[in-house]
Protein backbone atom coordinates (compact mmCIF):
# COMPACT_ATOMS: atom_id res chain seq x y z
CA UNK A 1 0.00 0.00 0.00
CA UNK A 2 1.32 3.46 -0.85
CA UNK A 3 1.47 5.60 2.28
CA UNK A 4 1.56 9.35 2.91
CA UNK A 5 4.59 11.06 4.47
CA UNK A 6 4.27 12.89 7.79
CA UNK A 7 6.63 15.40 9.39
CA UNK A 8 8.82 14.03 12.19
CA UNK A 9 11.27 15.32 14.78
CA UNK A 10 14.53 13.77 15.90
CA UNK A 11 14.60 13.22 19.66
CA UNK A 12 12.36 16.24 20.17
CA UNK A 13 14.70 18.49 18.15
CA UNK A 14 14.01 20.02 14.77
CA UNK A 15 15.25 17.86 11.87
CA UNK A 16 16.17 21.09 10.06
CA UNK A 17 19.45 22.95 10.66
CA UNK A 18 19.43 26.48 12.03
CA UNK A 19 20.76 28.97 9.52
CA UNK A 20 21.59 32.68 9.95
CA UNK A 21 20.06 33.31 6.50
CA UNK A 22 17.32 31.32 4.78
CA UNK A 23 17.83 29.61 1.44
CA UNK A 24 14.94 31.58 -0.05
CA UNK A 25 16.58 34.83 1.02
CA UNK A 26 19.77 33.79 -0.80
CA UNK A 27 17.64 33.21 -3.91
CA UNK A 28 16.51 36.82 -3.64
CA UNK A 29 12.86 35.88 -3.32
CA UNK A 30 12.75 34.09 -6.69
CA UNK A 31 10.81 30.84 -6.90
CA UNK A 32 12.81 27.69 -7.59
CA UNK A 33 10.99 25.61 -10.20
CA UNK A 34 11.57 22.31 -11.95
CA UNK A 35 12.50 22.56 -15.62
CA UNK A 36 12.41 18.87 -16.66
CA UNK A 37 12.02 15.33 -15.36
CA UNK A 38 15.01 13.48 -16.73
CA UNK A 39 15.70 11.33 -13.67
CA UNK A 40 13.47 9.12 -11.54
CA UNK A 41 15.49 8.61 -8.37
CA UNK A 42 14.09 5.76 -6.29
CA UNK A 43 15.14 5.17 -2.70
CA UNK A 44 14.18 1.54 -2.18
CA UNK A 45 14.59 1.57 1.60
CA UNK A 46 16.75 1.98 4.67
CA UNK A 47 18.16 -1.55 4.95
CA UNK A 48 21.97 -1.49 4.69
CA UNK A 49 24.88 -3.63 5.81
CA UNK A 50 26.64 -0.44 7.01
CA UNK A 51 25.66 2.33 9.43
CA UNK A 52 27.78 5.26 8.23
CA UNK A 53 28.20 8.23 10.54
CA UNK A 54 27.26 10.76 7.85
CA UNK A 55 24.26 8.87 6.41
CA UNK A 56 21.34 11.18 5.63
CA UNK A 57 19.05 8.15 5.26
CA UNK A 58 19.70 6.79 8.79
CA UNK A 59 20.22 3.43 7.08
CA UNK A 60 21.58 0.36 8.83
CA UNK A 61 21.45 -3.43 9.25
CA UNK A 62 18.46 -3.30 11.63
CA UNK A 63 16.22 -1.16 9.43
CA UNK A 64 13.24 -3.01 7.97
CA UNK A 65 11.86 -0.39 5.56
CA UNK A 66 12.10 -1.80 2.03
CA UNK A 67 10.18 -1.16 -1.18
CA UNK A 68 7.59 -3.76 -2.14
CA UNK A 69 6.95 -5.20 -5.60
CA UNK A 70 3.76 -3.17 -6.12
CA UNK A 71 5.58 0.14 -5.60
CA UNK A 72 8.42 -1.03 -7.87
CA UNK A 73 5.86 -1.86 -10.54
CA UNK A 74 4.40 1.65 -10.26
CA UNK A 75 7.89 3.07 -10.80
CA UNK A 76 8.34 0.85 -13.84
CA UNK A 77 4.99 1.98 -15.22
CA UNK A 78 6.03 5.62 -14.86
CA UNK A 79 9.31 4.91 -16.67
CA UNK A 80 7.51 3.18 -19.53
CA UNK A 81 4.71 5.71 -19.95
CA UNK A 82 6.80 8.87 -19.65
CA UNK A 83 10.05 7.86 -21.35
CA UNK A 84 12.14 9.19 -18.45
CA UNK A 85 15.74 8.73 -19.54
CA UNK A 86 17.40 7.70 -16.24
CA UNK A 87 16.48 5.53 -13.28
CA UNK A 88 18.72 6.21 -10.27
CA UNK A 89 18.34 3.47 -7.62
CA UNK A 90 19.54 4.27 -4.13
CA UNK A 91 18.99 3.28 -0.51
CA UNK A 92 20.17 2.06 2.07
CA UNK A 93 21.95 -0.59 0.15
CA UNK A 94 19.54 -1.05 -2.77
CA UNK A 95 21.10 -4.39 -3.74
CA UNK A 96 19.82 -5.93 -0.48
CA UNK A 97 16.08 -5.68 -1.09
CA UNK A 98 14.43 -8.89 -2.39
CA UNK A 99 13.20 -7.36 -5.67
CA UNK A 100 16.36 -5.42 -6.57
CA UNK A 101 17.35 -7.57 -9.54
CA UNK A 102 13.79 -7.67 -10.81
CA UNK A 103 13.69 -3.87 -10.66
CA UNK A 104 16.95 -3.52 -12.57
CA UNK A 105 16.19 -6.02 -15.33
CA UNK A 106 12.65 -4.72 -15.90
CA UNK A 107 13.87 -1.12 -15.90
CA UNK A 108 16.43 -1.94 -18.60
CA UNK A 109 13.56 -3.13 -20.82
CA UNK A 110 12.11 0.41 -20.75
CA UNK A 111 15.24 1.76 -22.44
CA UNK A 112 16.21 3.90 -19.44
CA UNK A 113 19.79 4.23 -18.28
CA UNK A 114 20.02 2.58 -14.85
CA UNK A 115 22.30 3.91 -12.13
CA UNK A 116 22.83 1.93 -8.93
CA UNK A 117 24.33 3.54 -5.84
CA UNK A 118 26.28 0.56 -4.57
CA UNK A 119 28.30 0.70 -1.35
CA UNK A 120 30.92 -1.90 -2.47
CA UNK A 121 30.91 -3.98 0.75
CA UNK A 122 27.48 -5.45 -0.12
CA UNK A 123 29.38 -7.57 -2.59
CA UNK A 124 30.64 -9.70 0.32
CA UNK A 125 27.20 -10.40 1.78
CA UNK A 126 25.45 -13.74 1.32
CA UNK A 127 24.19 -14.33 -2.25
CA UNK A 128 25.75 -11.08 -3.50
CA UNK A 129 29.16 -12.23 -4.72
CA UNK A 130 28.01 -12.17 -8.36
CA UNK A 131 26.97 -8.50 -8.29
CA UNK A 132 29.85 -7.41 -10.57
CA UNK A 133 28.73 -9.88 -13.23
CA UNK A 134 25.07 -8.87 -12.79
CA UNK A 135 25.92 -5.20 -13.12
CA UNK A 136 28.06 -5.83 -16.20
CA UNK A 137 25.46 -8.04 -17.91
CA UNK A 138 22.90 -5.24 -17.57
CA UNK A 139 25.38 -2.41 -18.28
CA UNK A 140 24.47 -0.68 -15.03
CA UNK A 141 26.25 2.58 -14.19
CA UNK A 142 27.73 1.98 -10.73
CA UNK A 143 28.22 4.86 -8.28
CA UNK A 144 30.09 4.02 -5.07
CA UNK A 145 31.23 6.05 -2.09
CA UNK A 146 34.89 6.01 -1.12
CA UNK A 147 35.68 8.78 1.39
CA UNK A 148 39.41 8.64 0.71
CA UNK A 149 42.17 6.58 -0.87
CA UNK A 150 43.62 5.77 2.56
CA UNK A 151 42.04 3.49 5.19
CA UNK A 152 41.94 5.80 8.21
CA UNK A 153 39.56 8.38 6.75
CA UNK A 154 37.33 5.80 5.09
CA UNK A 155 36.96 3.58 8.16
CA UNK A 156 36.36 6.61 10.40
CA UNK A 157 33.31 7.52 8.33
CA UNK A 158 31.99 4.13 7.21
CA UNK A 159 33.18 1.63 9.83
CA UNK A 160 36.20 -0.52 10.66
CA UNK A 161 37.40 -2.70 7.80
CA UNK A 162 35.26 -0.96 5.16
CA UNK A 163 38.26 0.42 3.27
CA UNK A 164 39.89 -2.98 2.78
CA UNK A 165 36.64 -4.51 1.54
CA UNK A 166 35.97 -1.51 -0.70
CA UNK A 167 39.36 -1.86 -2.39
CA UNK A 168 38.76 -5.56 -2.97
CA UNK A 169 35.30 -4.81 -4.39
CA UNK A 170 36.70 -2.18 -6.75
CA UNK A 171 39.21 -4.74 -8.02
CA UNK A 172 36.35 -7.14 -8.71
CA UNK A 173 34.49 -4.45 -10.65
CA UNK A 174 37.64 -3.68 -12.66
CA UNK A 175 38.01 -7.41 -13.36
CA UNK A 176 34.69 -7.48 -15.25
CA UNK A 177 35.52 -4.27 -17.12
CA UNK A 178 34.16 -1.48 -14.92
CA UNK A 179 36.19 1.70 -15.19
CA UNK A 180 37.96 0.21 -18.22
CA UNK A 181 35.37 -0.62 -20.89
CA UNK A 182 33.56 2.45 -22.20
CA UNK A 183 30.10 0.96 -21.62
CA UNK A 184 30.78 -0.05 -17.99
CA UNK A 185 30.88 3.17 -16.00
CA UNK A 186 32.27 3.21 -12.46
CA UNK A 187 32.03 6.52 -10.61
CA UNK A 188 33.22 7.18 -7.07
CA UNK A 189 31.86 9.64 -4.52
CA UNK A 190 33.92 11.72 -2.09
CA UNK A 191 32.43 13.63 0.82
CA UNK A 192 34.37 15.29 3.65
CA UNK A 193 34.79 13.56 7.01
CA UNK A 194 34.51 16.78 9.04
CA UNK A 195 32.64 20.09 9.18
CA UNK A 196 34.05 21.56 5.99
CA UNK A 197 33.31 21.79 2.29
CA UNK A 198 34.82 19.46 -0.33
CA UNK A 199 37.83 20.61 -2.35
CA UNK A 200 37.55 21.37 -6.09
CA UNK A 201 36.28 18.24 -7.83
CA UNK A 202 38.80 18.11 -10.68
CA UNK A 203 41.76 18.42 -8.32
CA UNK A 204 40.74 15.68 -5.91
CA UNK A 205 39.66 13.43 -8.80
CA UNK A 206 43.22 13.63 -10.14
CA UNK A 207 44.56 12.70 -6.68
CA UNK A 208 42.19 9.72 -6.39
CA UNK A 209 42.99 8.43 -9.87
CA UNK A 210 46.73 8.66 -9.28
CA UNK A 211 46.73 7.14 -5.80
CA UNK A 212 44.23 4.33 -6.45
CA UNK A 213 46.09 3.33 -9.61
CA UNK A 214 49.55 3.52 -8.02
CA UNK A 215 48.68 1.89 -4.71
CA UNK A 216 46.07 -0.70 -5.74
CA UNK A 217 45.93 -0.85 -9.55
CA UNK A 218 42.34 0.42 -9.52
CA UNK A 219 40.74 2.42 -12.33
CA UNK A 220 37.46 4.35 -12.39
CA UNK A 221 35.74 6.95 -14.57
CA UNK A 222 34.79 9.99 -12.50
CA UNK A 223 34.94 11.22 -8.92
CA UNK A 224 31.94 13.16 -7.62
CA UNK A 225 32.41 15.53 -4.68
CA UNK A 226 29.30 15.88 -2.51
CA UNK A 227 28.80 18.37 0.31
CA UNK A 228 27.59 16.77 3.53
CA UNK A 229 23.95 17.74 3.90
CA UNK A 230 23.08 19.11 7.36
CA UNK A 231 20.31 16.63 8.09
CA UNK A 232 19.86 13.29 9.91
CA UNK A 233 23.05 11.69 11.31
CA UNK A 234 25.33 14.41 10.00
CA UNK A 235 23.20 17.12 11.63
CA UNK A 236 23.21 15.10 14.85
CA UNK A 237 27.02 15.03 14.70
CA UNK A 238 27.20 18.75 14.00
CA UNK A 239 25.09 19.40 17.08
CA UNK A 240 27.01 17.01 19.34
CA UNK A 241 30.32 18.50 18.23
CA UNK A 242 28.93 22.07 18.47
CA UNK A 243 29.65 22.70 14.78
CA UNK A 244 26.10 23.38 13.56
CA UNK A 245 26.32 27.18 13.68
CA UNK A 246 29.78 27.41 12.10
CA UNK A 247 28.97 24.86 9.39
CA UNK A 248 25.76 26.64 8.40
CA UNK A 249 27.66 29.92 8.29
CA UNK A 250 30.16 28.31 5.91
CA UNK A 251 27.33 27.21 3.63
CA UNK A 252 25.75 30.66 3.66
CA UNK A 253 29.04 32.44 2.99
CA UNK A 254 29.88 30.03 0.15
CA UNK A 255 26.51 30.42 -1.59
CA UNK A 256 27.09 30.48 -5.34
CA UNK A 257 24.21 31.70 -7.57
CA UNK A 258 25.85 29.96 -10.54
CA UNK A 259 24.86 26.60 -9.02
CA UNK A 260 21.12 27.26 -9.01
CA UNK A 261 20.49 26.42 -12.67
CA UNK A 262 22.08 22.98 -12.28
CA UNK A 263 20.46 21.89 -9.02
CA UNK A 264 19.42 18.24 -9.23
CA UNK A 265 15.89 18.97 -7.97
CA UNK A 266 15.22 20.85 -11.19
CA UNK A 267 15.33 17.75 -13.39
CA UNK A 268 14.62 14.95 -10.90
CA UNK A 269 11.74 13.37 -9.00
CA UNK A 270 12.50 11.37 -5.85
CA UNK A 271 10.44 8.35 -4.78
CA UNK A 272 10.61 6.85 -1.29
CA UNK A 273 10.17 3.19 -0.33
CA UNK A 274 6.42 3.67 0.19
CA UNK A 275 5.87 5.48 -3.10
CA UNK A 276 5.72 9.07 -1.84
CA UNK A 277 7.23 11.78 -4.07
CA UNK A 278 9.69 14.51 -3.12
CA UNK A 279 11.80 17.04 -4.98
CA UNK A 280 15.04 15.29 -3.95
CA UNK A 281 16.38 12.55 -1.72
CA UNK A 282 17.23 15.06 1.02
CA UNK A 283 13.68 16.46 1.12
CA UNK A 284 12.47 12.87 1.19
CA UNK A 285 14.46 12.18 4.37
CA UNK A 286 12.91 15.26 5.97
CA UNK A 287 9.43 14.05 4.99
CA UNK A 288 8.97 17.06 2.72
CA UNK A 289 6.55 16.11 -0.02
CA UNK A 290 5.92 18.06 -3.19
CA UNK A 291 4.01 21.34 -3.19
CA UNK A 292 0.38 20.87 -2.13
CA UNK A 293 -1.26 21.02 -5.57
CA UNK A 294 1.13 18.46 -7.10
CA UNK A 295 0.65 14.67 -7.19
CA UNK A 296 2.08 13.21 -3.99
CA UNK A 297 2.64 9.52 -4.84
CA UNK A 298 4.08 7.51 -7.71
CA UNK A 299 0.60 6.05 -8.36
CA UNK A 300 -0.66 9.60 -9.05
CA UNK A 301 2.30 10.55 -11.26
CA UNK A 302 1.33 13.18 -13.82
CA UNK A 303 4.18 14.46 -15.96
CA UNK A 304 2.38 17.65 -16.96
CA UNK A 305 1.59 18.65 -13.38
CA UNK A 306 5.08 17.82 -12.14
CA UNK A 307 7.24 19.19 -14.94
CA UNK A 308 7.21 22.86 -13.89
CA UNK A 309 6.31 22.47 -10.22
CA UNK A 310 7.61 24.80 -7.51
CA UNK A 311 10.45 23.17 -5.55
CA UNK A 312 9.96 22.85 -1.79
CA UNK A 313 13.03 24.33 -0.06
CA UNK A 314 14.57 24.68 3.39
CA UNK A 315 17.78 25.75 5.08
CA UNK A 316 19.39 22.38 4.25
CA UNK A 317 19.28 23.39 0.56
CA UNK A 318 22.22 25.70 1.22
CA UNK A 319 24.36 22.54 1.09
CA UNK A 320 23.63 22.15 -2.62
CA UNK A 321 24.57 25.73 -3.55
CA UNK A 322 27.83 26.21 -1.62
CA UNK A 323 31.05 26.61 -3.59
CA UNK A 324 30.89 24.64 -6.83
CA UNK A 325 27.58 23.19 -5.71
CA UNK A 326 26.61 19.62 -4.91
CA UNK A 327 24.30 17.08 -6.51
CA UNK A 328 24.01 13.32 -6.88
CA UNK A 329 26.29 13.79 -9.88
CA UNK A 330 28.83 15.85 -7.97
CA UNK A 331 29.73 19.53 -8.43
CA UNK A 332 27.37 21.53 -10.65
CA UNK A 333 29.46 24.67 -11.28
CA UNK A 334 33.02 23.42 -11.50
CA UNK A 335 35.56 26.18 -11.93
CA UNK A 336 33.35 29.02 -10.65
Amino acid sequence: MIQTAVQITRGGRSPFPKSPVSFDDKLGGAELRAKAIDVLQVNVGKLCNQACKHCHVDAGPKRTEIMTRDVIDECLRVLRENKISTLDITGGAPDMIPDFRYFVTEAKKTGAKVIVRHNLTVMFEENQTDLPEFFAANQIEVVSSLPYFLPQQTDAQRGRGVFEKSIEALKKLNAVGYGINENLILNLVYNPTGAFLPPPQTAIEADFKRELKTRYGIEFNNLFTITNMPIARYLDWLRRSKNEESYMRKLVNAFNPATVDGLMCRNLISVDWTGNLSDCDFNQMLNLGLENNAPQTIAEFDFGKLNARRIVTGSHCLGCTAGAGSSCGGAVAEGT
